[in-house]
């Protein structure tokens, strides 16, 4: 389901006030970056199709 390049918008905002992210890694977790301030978080899969409310994918169809 998550790709390398593919983007996730949250629905909780970074406290940078960000809340696109972009996927770095895909393993056991999934390493985010937050497209606005370019800090890294290190998520698990489930934790993280809690916290997306959207997912584009890397060829530009959303999900």
């Amino acid at each position: 389901m998550y790709e390398l390049n593919d983007r996730v918008t949250l629905k909780k905002p970074h406290p940078c006030g960000g809340r696109e992210w972009e996927i770095v890694r895909v393993g056991a977790d999934i390493k985010l970056r937050c497209l606005t301030c370019g800090r890294f978080l290190n998520v698990t899969r489930d934790e993280l199709k809690k916290r997306a409310k959207a997912l584009v994918k890397k060829d530009g169809e959303g999900v």
